[in-house]
């Protein structure tokens, strides 16, 4: 054991004066494989914190949660000429499925359109997100109060003119003021503000609730009708507890087509999005995202490990007639063979601590401009150093072999 140490403290030393005496020759051989680390652990950071942040937004929701709409969350078989010929759902079917279909926990019916601006006296926040649904939505997607209420079943049933805003609407129209009970202008109406929400921060598609409003979905219908080409409609529906989830779709399916008309042997014209089936989605991307970056970061990996190889010749050429002598006192082919190879996967190591200790900082940076949390976790970085390790060891096998099968006269002679 104190001979495995000897050699690692050894081949440390040597490393060192390596980078100390050819400072330029060293550091140009070690940049493949700090470029190397560099690329896999910022792909890997970046794809993690992206999949986490997708995971929390969506933690507080039933990942069994169905979108029932004309369009599809992911990839379909369905051709996009016929997808385009799809009804939109509407809120009479919303509220036939209701009272027809069993095993619904919670239902609202929600209404997708374009941005707006809204307006108090002269101050206007422009492109907030509107988000006009049934008050169940809130059952389903639960959001937080900071001030006043959500709106209940008799504002949504009657489309009355009341509105919840998110944090940073609320900043900016009313700054330091109470926005409870003070009226706003959208689509040219007034609305009294009965709640603010808690500040969420970005959410992963940039679509934080901080500048969102939501309203009664009725009011909104009342105004347009149900047939304008601004409003995208969907129903959501979140299932009982313990229910299986394929025998509900089937029930749901079924109710919807004969509603609707649809003969036997026609496909449905609607789809039916499951939130598990999008996080299913969302974990291909996040796998295909890191073969990529494993893929572009081979190649810089390959240029390294050369890089090292090329060190570690130069480093037995320039060591040939101290090997002589320690072969000469008796020092064995494995111990000159652990000797730099110990070398080689500290080399490698130093380029790699290098990668890693760049992505934490550009982590830590992103991470204060873009209000999104990049994680450096510590299991990537034990893959970026068990990764540089064996880009050291399958470097130094070849100089390390060769170094250890010197012969000590020649060897020594060589060095004279």
């Amino acid at each position: 054991m104190l001979l495995y140490l000897r050699l690692l403290s050894e081949s440390f030393s040597f490393a060192i004066n390596a980078l100390r005496n050819n400072k330029l020759r060293t550091l140009l051989s070690l940049l493949g494989v700090t470029i190397g680390i560099f690329s896999i652990i910022a792909v890997l950071a970046a794809v993690d914190s992206m999949d986490k942040k997708i995971k929390e937004d969506l933690s507080d929701m039933d990942m069994n949660t169905v979108y029932l709409m004309r369009f599809s969350f992911g990839p379909s078989d369905v051709p996009r000429w016929k997808r385009e010929q799809f009804p939109d759902v509407t809120y009479e079917e919303y509220e036939h499925l209701r009272r027809n279909v069993n095993g619904i926990d919670k239902m609202s019916f929600n209404l997708f359109t374009r941005n707006e601006n809204i307006k108090y006296e002269s101050k206007t926040v422009n492109s907030i997100r509107v988000k006009p649904s049934t008050n169940e939505f809130f059952d389903i997607e639960p959001v937080k109060i900071d001030k006043g209420r959500l709106f209940n079943e008799s504002e949504s049933n009657s489309g009355s003119p009341v509105i919840v805003i998110g944090s940073e609407v609320a900043t900016g129209l009313f700054e330091n003021s109470d926005p409870i009970g003070k009226k706003v202008r959208l689509y040219g109406q007034k609305f009294t503000v009965i709640g603010v929400l808690k500040k969420q921060g970005q959410g992963t598609f940039g679509d934080s609730n901080d500048v969102a409003v939501f309203f009664p979905v009725n009011f909104l219908r009342r105004m347009y009708g149900d047939n304008n080409d601004m409003l995208t409609p969907a129903i959501l529906i979140k299932p009982e507890k313990g229910i299986d989830i394929e025998e509900f779709k089937a029930e749901l399916a079924q109710k919807l087509r004969v509603h609707r008309g649809v003969k036997t042997g026609e496909i449905d014209n609607f789809f039916m999005n499951v939130l598990s089936g999008f996080t299913d989605f969302i974990d291909n991307i996040v796998g295909q995202m890191n073969m990529i970056g494993w893929a572009i970061s081979a190649f810089s990996l390959l240029v390294g490990g050369f890089g090292i190889a090329n060190i570690m010749f130069v480093s037995v050429k320039e060591r040939t007639n101290l090997i002589g002598i320690q072969k000469a006192l008796g020092a064995k082919n494995k111990f000159i063979l652990f000797q730099f190879l110990f070398e080689a996967v500290i080399l490698s190591l130093i380029g790699g601590l290098i990668g890693m200790f760049l992505v934490w900082i550009i982590a830590i940076v992103l991470s204060n401009a873009l209000d999104f949390e990049f994680v450096l976790s510590t299991s990537n970085m034990l893959l970026g150093s068990g990764l540089a390790a064996f880009i050291g060891l399958i470097s130094g096998i070849i100089p390390a072999i060769t170094a250890s099968k010197l012969d000590p006269v020649e060897a020594i002679r060589s060095g004279m």
